[in-house]
Parts: structure tokens; C-alpha cells; sequence
């Protein structure tokens, strides 16, 4: 089974900037070893329910050190079956526009 989180995290009682907070939380995702994308609106990871839940609960574990509020924003598609749908979902859509596409 496939397991793909979506989410973002941002605590609320730091101010307008909140770059640092979601930087030390992005390295984490990093050194975890689950496979993920950053983008512009949050970071999409994938892997076993246990292991996207686990990240997402360490990552807000990390984030509540030094913050007293957090927000947080979470899409989960689940499938069975199949595992790389990071790369897979964008290369089907390419394929069905038939070029490669910005991402």
C-alpha cells in the first residue's frame, strides 16, 4: 500500500517570517529517508501509513520546541498496490499532455 501526505506546517506565534521554523522541520524530512517533494506550498512524502503519520507527528514534535501554536494543513491519498506514485502521478499526466512539464 501507498500512503501520500501532503502538508504543511507553520507555527502561528512566530510572526509574519516563518522560513527558519519550516527550514529545521524540511532538513528532518530530508535526513528521514522518506521519499518526498518540497514545494512552494508544503512537502509531499510517501510511504507506509506508520511511516507518513510517524514523520508528520515527528516533524510537529520538532516544530512545538518552539512553538506554542502550530497549524497544520494535510491532503492522504491511499492506494494498494503501488509504491513511487511521487514520480509516477507527474509522469502520467506528462504522458497524457505529451511533454515534459514544469514542477
Amino acid at each position: 500500500m501507498s500512503v501520500m501526505v501532503e502538508f504543511s506546517m507553520s507555527p502561528l506565534d512566530k510572526g509574519a517570517s516563518v522560513g527558519d521554523a519550516v527550514a529545521k522541520v524540511v532538513d528532518f524530512i530530508d535526513r528521514s529517508g522518506v521519499p518526498y517533494r518540497l514545494n512552494p506550498m508544503g512537502t509531499v512524502i510517501e510511504g507506509t501509513w506508520d511511516e507518513c503519520f510517524g514523520l508528520v507527528k515527528q516533524c510537529y514534535a520538532l516544530m512545538a520546541e518552539e512553538s506554542g501554536r502550530i497549524t497544520i494543513t494535510m491532503k492522504v491519498d491511499v492506494r494498494a498496490g503501488e509504491d513511487g506514485r511521487l514520480d509516477t502521478k507527474v509522469r502520467s499526466v506528462e504522458e497524457r499532455v505529451g511533454r515534459k512539464l514544469r514542477t
